[in-house]
């Protein structure tokens, strides 16, 4: 699993980014970035580390060594944005996680990379933001796909809720026999229900409700507040344009100038600008 990335500084034997040498993991710049993280982040830890490749090289069993006091199996994650074996319409993403093991040979041991399977876990809304932006925006795709689906269950769920209001009412009339069985399922089912109108779950939904509504209040407030400043913009570009050609009906003196715009609920917005 990937939290949050920290930038290593490296460096080569001889302390600078020339190649030949394996790189040196920069610990003081190393410590000194995690004990950020941990102050904003308490509950995430280093677990590993990511590297532009193919494939484990000799260079990453060498970082990898490195990095074993901050972490005794550090996870290499490998992105391949070139890799010929992750086709593009494959939908698998091009990367592979690696975990070390230690591996003997010839009566020694030595470090190696073996590769481990993966799942990668995402929340509903966050899967429908990544595949809205991969679309760009358009209401087509797996988006509208997904969400004709969500409607259609949503309707076949409402008709049979209705269907059920209707047996229990007709019951109750006494126009339907009654059948204890289903009576009894009806009432179980209704038992298993959240109560909505636990006093606990009306605050929460108020709370979310009244979210929701100054969310939707700021951003209309910005998009009123852009469209004013859009306004004052181009009033102040044709005034300065009137006085470049020479008008005289607006009474422009040199000198600094306020203007004075009268919004809703008796606003007043004043602006200056010099002459």
């Amino acid at each position: 699993m990937v939290d949050e990335p920290v930038d290593v500084s490296m460096t080569d034997a001889a302390g600078s980014a020339s190649s030949g040498a394996m790189p040196k993991v920069d610990h003081g710049f190393f410590a000194a970035r995690k004990e950020q993280y941990k102050q904003v982040f308490p509950s995430l830890d280093f677990i590993g580390w990511y590297s532009v490749a193919l494939n484990p090289t000799a260079m990453h069993i060498s970082i990898h060594e490195q990095l074993i006091g901050y972490h005794p199996t550090p996870l290499l994650l490998t992105l391949q944005p070139t890799s010929t074996e992750l086709q593009k319409d494959s939908g698998v993403l091009p990367f592979k996680a690696y975990e070390p093991t230690v591996e003997i040979r010839d009566r020694k041991s030595r470090n190696v990379y073996i590769e481990a399977p993966y799942k990668i876990e995402t929340g509903e809304a966050e899967r429908i933001a990544v595949d809205s932006t991969a679309k760009g925006g358009a209401g087509s795709g797996t988006l509208a796909s997904h969400l004709q689906t969500q409607r259609a269950a949503i309707k076949m769920l409402h008709d049979r809720i209705l269907t059920l209001v209707e047996y229990v009412s007709n019951c109750v009339a006494g126009s339907a026999q009654k059948d204890h069985e289903i009576l009894r399922s009806l009432a179980a089912l209704v038992a298993s229900l959240p109560a909505s109108e636990n006093k606990y779950f009306r605050n929460e939904f108020e709370d979310e409700q009244s979210d929701v509504l100054l969310t939707t209040y700021l951003s209309t407030l910005t998009k009123s507040q852009n469209i004013l400043n859009d306004l004052v913009d181009k009033y102040i570009t044709m005034t300065d344009m009137g006085r470049e050609h020479g008008g005289h009906g607006g009474g422009l003196r040199s000198g600094k100038r306020r203007g004075e715009f009268i919004g809703s609920r008796g606003m007043r917005i004043v602006e200056d600008w010099a002459r």
